[in-house]
């Protein structure tokens, strides 16, 4: 019965289990619940958060991941990814956990969908390409078309010289409607930048994710106890941070 019903449902919880198997007339602990779904191979873990998937969202990734299959490594070497997060200052956004086995962390019963943009303190905009990270900064007002543009103008120009991307770079952001304004592509088309078609509700399949993962962890390490500090700490962090397979080799430089 157990396993039925964590297999049917992943976020029933061990108290639920307890009071369902009294219903039942059987009296257990959590701690046998939780030792009879291990031997099951069932253990309690944190669900996923993933994005939330329509089926137009679906065929648009898969039309995406199709046109990319047999892309050279050398073109998506020469992508810049953007993106904006939100970094809380005290903890981690809530969690729900779930009953699952091994490597079923993406199945629909095990994950909780979301949406882009959740809540936090402080919003970042930062870019990246295989050379390593661009600029990272705070965005501190409610940012529109006109502020996106000058940010790019500001922090996009400058990280592509400074990371040495060759001629005919491609740029990638999501559709968010400040990025997809008849202004800002007009924008990105005079400045020769390609733009990366991108399908909607797919951060994921944005590798920035990794690198604010890397942040997040980094600067939960810190604990900064002020938004100040937060913002500090942020910058420092990400500063920190390298290219892929470049600290070894500046290490060995003399």
């Amino acid at each position: 019965m157990i396993t039925r019903t964590v297999s049917k449902n992943p976020r029933t919880t061990r108290g639920d289990l307890v009071n369902d198997l009294q219903r039942a007339g059987t009296k257990v602990t959590k701690a046998t619940i939780s030792n009879t779904l291990r031997r099951q191979g069932l253990k309690s873990c944190s669900a996923r958060r993933v994005p939330l998937l329509k089926p137009v969202h679906v065929q648009a990734r898969l039309k995406f991941a199709r046109e990319h299959l047999d892309d050279p490594e050398e073109d998506w070497e020469n992508v810049i990814w953007s993106d904006e997060t939100k970094i809380d200052l005290f903890g981690k956004n809530s969690t729900r956990r779930v009953w699952r086995r091994k490597n079923a962390e993406l199945h629909p019963k095990n994950t909780i969908p979301t949406v882009n943009h959740g809540g936090g303190n402080i919003m970042l905009w930062g870019c990246f390409s295989a050379k390593g990270p661009g600029r990272l900064i705070r965005v501190k007002e409610r940012m529109n078309g006109a502020m996106y543009r000058e940010i790019l103008s500001d922090n996009l120009l400058p990280s592509a010289r400074a990371l040495k991307m060759k001629r005919g770079l491609v740029f990638q952001h999501d559709n968010d409607p400040k990025h997809t304004a008849r202004a800002t592509k007009e924008w990105l088309r005079q400045k020769h930048f390609k733009v990366l078609e991108w399908p909607s509700q797919s951060p994921d399949l944005n590798p920035i994710e990794n690198l604010w993962r890397e942040l997040k962890v980094r600067v939960a390490q810190r604990q900064p106890q002020n938004i100040t500090a937060l913002e500090e700490i942020c910058m420092e962090e990400w500063a920190k941070i390298p290219a892929t397979g470049d600290s070894s080799d500046e290490e060995e430089t003399p």
